[in-house]
């Protein structure tokens, strides 16, 4: 999966480079990550010995500001696959026209085998190994798998430590150290607002279409919840704990109950158990995969009903199911413009902290409207000059923007 991730992310790369007629000098220097660290980070577990963890950061690219990416705390760190998802990041900040690079880091450790005062060791070792590398104005880490709120606090605070108060320095805080409003739900909403732009392109409205949505953590469970509060019919939903249909639609707020009280989503009594492996197939208007990637591949995606997929998760789409789904004439809604409502919120945020002043969340969530939905607007744009699907719009978007700063600093000096 991980080298899937990394030469799934390459072959669109030159697949769009190919499409802008980028110089082929341009197209490696733009591929090639600006700066790769790795740390070790040793620190005293409770019981008194001493372990040994591995930290990475690739920052990839800084022509259009700030690199900008998450922080994962999880046992398969790879580097080949965090530097994939740094470059994703480049091209999708480029997309949703915010002013920032692609990077991304982590940990190789497993969190819940840690206590909560390891983490936080860890945490702070971590920041003391790359504070003079990350900044401001020059990489700022948000959360990701296994990390949330209380660990950019950590890293805050160890980072002020050396450099004085800097809120800006993570995005992702609580909301008492500089959050910002709306990022708990931004990722989901920015999931919405893209699906909106795609089905009024084609003449349809979220109301009284039916969805089946795959993942109900923080992102799976906002999209269904803002769905449902938009008249969409949510009629199956899955984790790794289960699935659940209803075909008059699930009532989420129930099920978010149940789930809350239960941790699971089986023996919920609104609605049957299913296979949640006939969850992606099962007959449905749009399809939201927000769990993990490439769940729809050359094996399942013959047999997928619906007429949308919006890619809520990172590469949940393989690109031999992509062939397949895009000749039966299924829409994909591509990963790098429909989740990219996370980092744009992350960026608000960022701007807020700068400007030491902040918003309330309805100024939060309409200049995510007002992003998500000029960003489909150019994607659609390239689309038509160089007559290619959403995915290639959104990668030539995004490449063409990268490469454009990249000229205009003068790559070649």
């Amino acid at each position: 999966m991980a080298m899937n991730a990394l030469a799934a992310t390459n072959r669109n790369f030159r697949h769009a480079s190919r499409l802008l007629g980028l110089d082929s000098k341009l197209e490696k220097s733009l591929l090639i990550p600006f700066r790769e660290i790795k740390v070790e980070c040793t620190i005293p577990k409770d019981g008194g010995s001493l372990a040994t963890y591995v930290g990475f950061r690739v920052q990839h690219d800084n022509s259009r500001g700030p690199m900008k990416g998450g922080i994962r705390y999880h046992p398969e760190v790879d580097p080949d696959e965090v530097n994939a998802l740094a470059q994703l990041m480049t091209w999708k900040t480029a997309v949703a026209d915010i002013p920032y690079g692609g990077a991304k880091g982590g940990i190789g450790c497993t969190p819940k085998d840690l206590s909560s005062s390891e983490l936080e060791r860890l945490t702070r070792v971590f920041t003391q190994k790359i504070h003079d590398l990350i900044g401001v104005n020059t990489d700022v880490p948000a959360p990701d798998m296994g990390t949330n709120a209380q660990t950019m606090a950590w890293i805050l605070d160890e980072y002020s430590k050396f450099h004085g108060y800097s809120p800006a320095i993570v995005t992702g805080k609580p909301i008492d150290l500089g959050g910002s409003l709306g990022r708990e739900a931004a990722t989901g909403l920015g999931v919405v607002y893209a699906t909106e732009s795609v089905l009024g392109q084609h003449g349809k409205s979220i109301n009284g279409l039916k969805f089946v949505i795959q993942g109900f953590g923080n992102v799976g469970s906002w999209v269904a919840r803002l769905i449902s509060e938009r008249g969409g019919k949510v009629i199956a939903v899955s984790d790794v704990t289960g699935a659940v249909k209803n075909q008059n639609g699930i009532d989420i707020e129930d099920l978010l109950k149940h789930q809350k009280e239960t941790d699971s989503l089986q023996n919920f009594s609104g609605g049957d158990s299913m296979d949640p492996d006939e969850l992606l197939t099962h007959e449905c208007d749009v399809l939201i995969p927000c769990a993990l990637g490439g769940v729809l591949n050359k094996e399942n995606a013959a047999d997928v009903k619906a007429k949308f997929i919006i890619e809520a998760a990172n590469h949940p789409v393989d690109p031999e199911a992509d062939e397949i789904l895009t000749k039966k004439g299924v829409v994909i809604l591509p990963d790098i413009y429909a989740n990219a409502g996370g980092v744009t919120v992350s960026y608000f945020e960022w701007v807020q902290n700068i400007q030491g002043f902040m918003w309330d969340e309805q100024k939060v969530n309409k200049e995510l409207q007002k992003y998500m939905t000029r960003a489909f607007l150019n994607i659609k744009a390239m689309c038509h000059s160089h007559n290619c699907s959403l995915r290639m719009g959104a990668f030539t978007l995004g490449v063409q923007r990268v490469a454009r700063a990249t000229v205009l600093r003068g790559w070649e000096a």
